[in-house]
């Protein structure tokens, strides 16, 4: 069976020129795929009001996630393939029927207590988490910027390219590609034929130290 491609579409690509090639990138995959959209700007009026109003840091979570899931309306809107999820046995029946499902966060990630809920946990790491539910999984994270070739986690973790809970998120089972503008050119090739746009970054050392820290 081919790996499920997990590509995470930033919310701060609402923005962006590249958005709509993006999305004709992605309709272009034969393999089985599933989009994880961001919170964005949507995240961010959460943040604005969280200060405003004094709700804790649990309901910003849980509004966080529904800031996603309006990302992820847009995203099906825009493309006949695109589809909303908010399952497992959803994003099966999705790809089975030849459609892109779109993950919908908010009832998956609620019911997972072993989520950290509050700020430091993002729209990447539930990437992470989803791609983890899979045997394996490649997972392709779209940004706005291009990565230096050879990076790896620790460099990306600490320039904020990745949350701090990316690394704990991410599984042993999960190749990880970061993929930038200058990707776009190839992206739908890449995609039709069941590879993944970007650079891979070396993962392995540094998810099995965290999983022996998590496990201790």
């Amino acid at each position: 069976m081919n790996r499920t491609t997990v590509v995470k579409l930033g919310g701060s690509s609402i923005g962006s020129p590249h958005l709509r090639r993006w999305i004709a990138a992605i309709e272009q995959a034969d393999g089985p795929i599933v989009v994880v959209p961001g919170g964005g700007p949507f995240a961010e009026v959460v943040r604005r009001f969280q200060v405003r109003l004094g709700f804790d840091d649990r309901a910003a979570h849980e509004m966080a996630t529904l800031a996603m899931e309006q990302f992820g309306c847009a995203l099906a809107n825009l493309s006949k393939r695109l589809v909303g999820a908010r399952s497992m046995d959803a994003i099966r029946l999705a790809q089975k029927d030849g459609r892109i499902p779109v993950w919908l966060p908010r009832d998956m990630v609620m019911a997972d207590t072993a989520i950290p809920q509050d700020w430091s946990v993002t729209s990447d790491a539930l990437s992470a988490w989803l791609a983890g539910q899979f045997e394996e999984a490649n997972l392709c994270l779209v940004k706005l910027i291009d990565v230096p070739a050879n990076s790896n986690l620790d460099a990306l973790t600490g320039a904020s390219i990745v949350d701090d809970s990316f690394a704990s998120m991410l599984r042993s089972g999960t190749d990880l590609f970061i993929a930038g503008p200058m990707d776009l050119v190839t992206a739908g090739q890449r995609f039709a034929i069941g590879g993944v746009p970007g650079r891979q970054v070396a993962t392995r050392l540094i998810t099995a130290t965290n999983h022996q820290a998590i496990a201790g």
